[in-house]
């Protein structure tokens, strides 16, 4: 593996007190950090006291800045990646400077901090065991529905990032095609105005529509599409238990995984699947 090294670290996504003391040390031992903004990034390194070279990587930089960059990692150097705030890569650039940087043997590591997604998913109030992260909505009516439609079977909360002026209209959006879920529009967390609002989709659609769309970074979290009751006596499930065991599966491995795709008790299904296989 080559000398060379690439440091991943998340930065405050508003309060500076979540800085932690390792990301502070590895841009200080860095010989150089590459910045989404370097004028915006400029702000936070002073508020720190790092004075180290700084470089522009950001959603334009193209092939060329790539391979300065891997040069200089070539010659044995530590480049340290940021973005605005929070974490590289989540709805940031850096992916193909990682993917490359990884390509070439150099050493890739991460400090680990905030995340807007993650805080926001976990003062919502809804289930955390299992989420997607969509990033924004695609801009246009159609394409939002189409994007909605793909998500709306999938067992999990899931998480989006919104502009103001497109809350509402999003909101509506996603409570027609993903029905009247819970969920939660979180903004300008961990700053001065941090607010958290629950409810329904078309509660806070209302809401957003009528107060006007709301300054700052916001992140909404739909919780996941409530699963309909299935009995042991659905057809569905007796015809899961047949082609089961029509294939051989083991008793114990079928009800293990017909729980899993019906949401029934293991228990059940065992002593149903094993009374089956016995009249056969």
């Amino acid at each position: 593996m080559n000398n060379g090294r690439l440091t991943i670290i998340s930065t405050p996504i508003g309060n500076l007190g979540d800085m932690s003391q390792r990301a502070v040390d590895s841009l200080q031992r860095a010989d150089r950090i590459l910045c989404e903004d370097t004028r915006h990034s400029a702000r936070l390194l002073n508020h720190f006291g790092i004075e180290r070279p700084t470089s522009a990587y950001h959603d334009h930089s193209d092939d060329r800045a790539r391979a300065r960059y891997l040069a200089q990692m070539a010659e044995g150097q530590h480049l340290a990646l940021i973005s605005d705030a929070g974490t590289p890569l989540v709805s940031d650039p850096g992916y193909k400077l990682v993917a490359d940087a990884i390509d070439a043997g150099f050493h890739v590591s991460a400090v680990p901090g905030p995340a807007a997604p993650i805080m926001a998913l976990t003062v919502s109030g809804l289930p955390s065991n299992r989420f997607l992260f969509e990033g924004f909505l695609p801009a246009k009516a159609g394409a939002r529905t189409s994007t909605l439609k793909m998500l709306a079977p999938i067992p999990a909360t899931l998480l989006f990032f919104e502009s103001g002026p497109r809350l509402a209209a999003s909101l509506a959006a996603m409570g027609d095609v993903l029905g009247n879920r819970d969920a939660a529009v979180t903004r300008e967390l961990t700053k001065t105005f941090e607010e958290v609002r629950r409810g329904p989709l078309m509660e806070l659609a209302e809401h957003y529509n009528d107060a006007g769309p709301p300054k700052g970074e916001i992140v909404v979290v739909v919780g996941p599409p409530t699963l309909e009751p299935v009995s042991l006596e659905d057809p569905q499930v007796a015809a899961a238990i047949t082609a089961g065991l029509a294939d051989g599966t083991r008793v114990k491995d079928l009800a293990a995984a017909l729980s899993d795709q019906f949401h029934l008790p293991k228990k059940e299904l065992y002593t149903a699947i094993q009374a089956r296989k016995d009249m056969a």
